[in-house]
């Protein structure tokens, strides 16, 4: 299996539920931030991204899909690995998502989380550096989102880039992916309250091992933080 979908979104962009679409749309697996978390050795493997070295076959595995951070922030060589693949740019308002970070993502707590463990190091270099600036600026971060956008949208034509929100729903990734709408609604998950899961597992004895790089004996780590409304 190889790329088929790489998400150039940021992550807090409606990645979660985009993930769950994509593999119900392509009846294959989708690459998340869950998966970094969940997969022993992908910290390291991220780590080496970083330091220029990716392995993104080994990386992506399995996968006919990826969403959210950290591969977002390699959607440029991602796409000069996997020509055929399509790309899709998941967008929100800005000032939206960049609330949403600091609920989240860029929160203090989690930041607390990081501190010191390998998965904090990766989460720096894969990300923050990344971006640039303070996470926790408003303006920092503004800039960096509308920056991103706006150089994913030159990068691509129409046919090859979508630029979707979550509240567009089927309709318009079932057109890009050339697939019939399924029955049910659009997925809607990973909302505020329900990252409390995430803040729960990383504050166990087994997020402590997973932001060690060891991995999470589960073969449903997505699902077991993030479930569906």
């Amino acid at each position: 299996m190889t790329l088929r979908i790489i998400g150039a979104g940021f992550g807090r962009t409606g990645t979660a539920s985009l993930k769950v679409a994509l593999e119900t749309l392509l009846e294959a697996p989708c690459y998340h931030m869950s998966e970094v978390l969940g997969t022993p050795g992908h910290v390291d493997l991220w780590l080496e991204a970083a330091a220029g070295n990716p392995d993104w076959d080994t990386i992506f595995n399995g996968y006919a899909s990826t969403v959210d951070y950290p591969a977002s922030n390699y959607w440029r060589e991602l796409a000069d690995a996997y020509p055929d693949a399509k790309v899709i740019l998941s967008v929100r308002d800005a000032e939206r998502w960049f609330a949403s970070t600091q609920d989240t993502i860029f929160s203090k707590r989690l930041q607390g989380f990081q501190s010191g463990t390998k998965w904090g190091r990766m989460i720096k270099a894969t990300i923050d550096d990344k971006l640039g600036g303070d996470i926790n600026d408003k303006a920092d971060m503004i800039a960096a989102f509308n920056a991103h956008t706006a150089k994913v949208k030159g990068a691509f034509g129409p046919d090859r880039l979508l630029v979707f929100e979550a509240k567009h729903g089927w309709g318009p990734l079932c057109k890009f992916l050339d697939v019939p709408e399924p029955e049910g609604d659009y997925p809607h998950i990973n909302s505020k309250a329900e990252f409390e899961a995430v803040f729960g597992l990383l504050g166990s004895p087994m997020g402590a091992a997973a932001m060690n790089g060891e991995g999470i004996a589960s073969e449903t780590i997505h699902e077991d933080l993030f479930q569906a409304d």
